[in-house]
């Protein structure tokens, strides 16, 4: 057995055993990723006469039924709350790529005095945990009258430091000659920014896209501590009731949980042909 092999799409030869090893391995690390989606997915589908902590557990429902996502929407107002969590997840990806995008050319391709120290600056501020500077927080939207807002709910967040450090080693990783050639023909800094530069990072334009909407929408902490009126509530916020008024119905709690899930899902799965390309962003296409 050790002494079959096959090869790569590179042409280096693996052995079977390391082959069957790498892909237990992913196996085991998919079932602990995907598993527990999948259970709540199963959970949410349950009737009311199912037993859903059997043992051992029935992964498949007897009778699926919709009946749960039904009973979560009559319970609290959800379709209200995941449009709230909605435009600010929608607000957070424009000002996290417009900014994110602007700041990670200047870093990258101006020449400035202090243009390192501005540099360190976004690096200090990705090692202060946000625990840390909440109350500062708050008390920054309380001077601004922004208390009990979406917009209170966006400000903080709506120029990540990782998103401008994601976008400044994207754009280190342009050729300059390409600019150069720009320059030479007479194209100022905004017209290199929008036709050189911005197209060639979309790929890591959807990493920022997809990490600034997944990190509003599963915000919960920060839209607890500044939003206290029921009609501004963020999806995060709103189910937290199915916890509090049907702690033992599990199934509705699981029902919300895949209503919360779906957007994300579906985001990924539109912008993942560029999320995946934004490892090689900056390469030369001939």
């Amino acid at each position: 057995m050790s002494f079959l092999s096959i090869t790569d799409a590179e042409g280096r030869r693996i052995l079977v055993w390391q082959l069957l090893l790498r892909y237990a391995l992913l196996l085991a690390v998919l079932v602990l990723t995907v598993g527990p989606f999948l259970w709540q997915l199963s959970t949410s589908l349950k009737g009311p006469g199912e037993d859903i902590f059997s043992s051992p557990p029935k992964f498949l429902p007897s009778h699926p039924t919709l009946d749960n996502y039904t009973r979560v929407a009559d319970t609290i107002p959800v379709w209200d709350y995941a449009l709230n969590s909605l435009k600010v997840a929608t607000a957070n990806v424009v000002t996290n790529c417009v900014g994110s995008a602007l700041a990670g050319y200047a870093l990258a391709r101006l020449r400035y005095r202090g243009r390192r120290a501005a540099t360190l600056a976004f690096i200090l501020a990705m090692l202060v945990p946000v625990e840390g500077i909440i109350i500062a927080q708050f008390t920054t939207m309380r001077e601004l009258g922004l208390n009990n807002t979406l917009i209170g709910v966006l400000l903080p967040g709506s120029v990540a430091a990782m998103n401008v450090l994601l976008m400044r080693n994207a754009f280190l990783n342009l050729p300059h000659e390409v600019e150069e050639a720009a320059f030479i023909d007479g194209a100022n800094v905004w017209q290199r920014f929008f036709w050189i530069a911005l197209p060639s990072v979309r790929g890591t334009l959807a990493v920022v896209a997809i990490f600034a909407f997944m990190g509003a929408w599963d915000d919960f902490l920060w839209p607890l501590i500044v939003l206290s009126d029921p009609a501004n509530f963020t999806l995060t916020i709103g189910l937290n009731y199915l916890h509090g008024t049907f702690a033992n119905d599990e199934r509705l709690v699981a029902a919300g949980t895949i209503i919360a899930v779906l957007p994300l899902i579906l985001l990924f799965a539109c912008l993942q042909r560029f999320f995946f390309r934004g490892v090689g962003e900056g390469a030369v296409k001939g």
